[in-house]
């Protein structure tokens, strides 16, 4: 079936009514449609669920490490231990979900990474205190990770209708980004309290829920018959020959490796906290660089309704990255830190709205049978970039000075993106 169980609700006279589009302060609200689908909605409870419990796991496991072995570099370590499974099997994940009833992988793969935060728990319950077996736990984690999310990201199409696309887009991730924001200050508060095993138990807890909601969702088979080979490597390549005769798809990825590559200033925040903004207070300074891009990233879905319902999605994308590279050159330039949150806000905003966008472009653009393989790759190139910006931004950082590094990866996000536009029209002109 392409549709959940709830398309043939009759529609209510409010519905009815927002065909013409909303009223009044609605028009700025986050577009709730997609929630009105009973399918999709249980799939967005898992996430409301699971958004704070993973976050928890996220700060308890780094700082488990940093407590075993009081080295930062070991925490990095680790942080690279997790990015080679993701990178694969989010690779290989797509494929699968390609070839497969998508809710039974959801089942399997949600029940793997509960099993996994579970023995997390055993581990810091027993006193085990091995950074290796913390590492590899991580690895399984993220493996299950890498198969799970383009299988619950390719489902939407199948569970809302093409024109909610983007609003259920918003809906998700603002609650993923509300998580990025309330899990961590959850975990500092509680690990005083109940301790630092205790966090990797409520996200296994939190977990049983996603399962349950993941359960009760309708069967999501193939609609047409996978090809022999088409779980493995010789699917994945496919994907890629997929991607790459179709510009529209090929420029969205283009689009997010731009802005995040190039765009994303996150390594150098810890630098501008300990220099620039010294005098506000250094850790004062860093807490509010890093919650700034998720603070502004949540106040752009609450208040997608201004955005949601547009129709010319290529320009959306464009736009959105373009402002992305101007907010990030702004905060470059600021010498306050209040101008500073306020252009990583803003630029919060825009990677939603970029988000969004690509995401729905993907869901959109792609057929049934190559949704799973390009959120795969959708979830490698959101994984990696910003790992990759560190890199970039950390060595430029120390050669040009932090601002200049920072000022200068805007100038270029604004640049590559509006040439890569002017180049290839096949984003300008896609709409739905």
């Amino acid at each position: 079936m392409d549709t959940s169980e709830s398309s043939t609700e009759p529609r209510t006279p409010d519905a009815e009514q927002e065909k013409g589009g909303p009223r009044g302060w609605r028009r700025f609200a986050m577009d709730t449609r997609p929630l009105r689908r009973p399918a999709y909605r249980r799939l967005w409870a898992s996430t409301v669920v699971t958004a704070v419990g993973s976050q928890l796991t996220a700060v308890a496991v780094p700082k488990q490490i940093y407590d075993i072995t009081g080295s930062s570099a070991w925490v990095g370590t680790a942080s690279l231990a997790g990015l080679l499974p993701l990178i694969v099997f989010a690779l290989w994940g797509g494929a699968i979900a390609d070839s497969m009833d998508r809710r039974k992988l959801l089942l399997l793969t949600n029940t793997g990474i509960a099993v996994t935060s579970l023995l997390f728990w055993v581990q810091a319950f027993i006193g085990l205190e091995s950074v290796w077996t913390l590492m590899l736990l991580l690895a399984l984690q993220q493996a299950f990770w890498g198969l799970n999310a383009p299988a619950r990201s390719a489902s939407i199409a199948r569970l809302v209708p093409a024109d909610e696309l983007p609003a259920a887009n918003a809906l998700g991730s603002t609650v993923m980004q509300t998580g990025q924001i309330a899990g961590p200050l959850l975990a500092g508060a509680l690990i005083p309290v109940i301790g630092l095993a205790e966090l990797y138990l409520i996200d296994a807890l939190a977990l049983c829920v996603t399962v349950w909601a993941v359960y009760r969702l309708p069967s999501l088979p193939p609609l047409t018959v996978a090809k022999a080979g088409s779980a493995g490597l010789r699917g994945v390549l496919e994907g890629f020959r997929y991607i790459s005769g179709h510009a529209v798809l090929l420029l969205s990825f283009l689009a997010d490796i731009v802005a995040m590559v190039l765009g994303m200033p996150r390594a150098l925040f810890p630098q501008l906290a300990s220099e620039t903004y010294a005098p506000y207070g250094e850790g004062f300074a860093l807490g509010l660089l890093f919650a700034a891009i998720p603070i502004g990233a949540v106040l752009g879905g609450l208040f997608s309704g201004t955005f949601s319902r547009a129709r010319r999605h290529g320009w959306m994308v464009i736009g959105s990255v373009v402002v992305w590279g101007l907010a990030v050159t702004g905060f470059g330039l600021s010498g306050g830190l209040w101008f500073a949150v306020a252009f990583l806000a803003l630029a919060g905003v825009a990677d939603m709205v970029s988000m969004v966008f690509r995401g729905a472009i993907l869901l959109s653009a792609a057929t049934d049978e190559m949704r799973g393989r390009m959120q795969g790759v959708f979830t490698v190139v959101v994984a990696g970039g910003p790992r990759l910006a560190d890199v970039l931004h950390g060595t430029a950082g120390s050669a040009f000075g932090p601002r200049t590094a920072v000022a200068g990866g805007g100038i270029l996000v604004v640049v590559v993106m509006l040439a890569l536009a002017a180049a290839m029209p096949a984003l300008r002109r896609y709409r739905v």
